[in-house]
């Protein structure tokens, strides 16, 4: 099956851009509710944040996030653990949540300069998602901070990336594979 929509300019309607985006921003509500158990339990949320920026693009994907956060934001249940609110947002974990909008615009800068195939894609993704963890990372140290008086680098990067590393790329690679083999059906871009 192959979708092909174009105004006649090369570009899509204006609603076909709200579709994605809103469908997409879905798909990482989904996934963002998906927990995985293990030593360090994980979701799936930064596959479907990949999944969307592999697929739809980075500034499409921006949008998505920005969708996603915001409904958090109104108190409906769509962060990971069914959790909403300001709460969670200006929370220590909240800066990895503002984190996937800046990973938005660095996938999208890799995609850029390196181009559009799936080495690229990987590397716009691995990009974004160190984006997310320093922005992340940033807000735990001055959230936790102010919250405890006591908080160092080096502590906060074993707490918020390093349990994450191989996960994340596990993930990353995964969105990759998934979001060529969408694109090679649907032509969505």
């Amino acid at each position: 099956m192959q979708i092909r929509i174009n105004s006649g300019t090369g570009e899509k309607p204006k609603s076909v851009n709200m579709v994605l985006i809103s469908l997409f921003s879905v798909l990482i509500i989904l996934c963002a509710w998906i927990k995985i158990p293990g030593s360090v339990p994980f979701t799936l949320q930064t596959f479907g944040i990949f999944c969307t920026f592999g697929i739809i693009g980075g500034k499409r994907g921006f949008y998505s996030v920005l969708i996603y956060i915001l409904l958090g934001l109104m108190g409906m249940p769509v962060f990971s653990g069914f959790n909403a609110g300001a709460a969670v947002v200006f929370g220590p974990t909240g800066g990895f949540l503002i984190g996937f909008m800046l990973a938005a615009a660095a996938y999208s800068l890799g995609i850029k300069l390196l181009g559009n195939g799936f080495a690229a894609k990987v590397a716009s993704m691995i990009l974004g998602q160190v984006a997310c963890y320093l922005t992340g990372t940033a807000w735990y140290m001055l959230v936790y901070l102010r919250e405890t008086g006591r908080e160092n680098l080096f502590a906060s990067i074993k707490y918020c990336v390093l349990p994450f590393v191989l996960i994340d790329l596990v993930k990353i690679n995964l969105a990759a594979v998934v979001s060529e083999k969408v694109n090679a059906r649907l032509k969505i871009k």
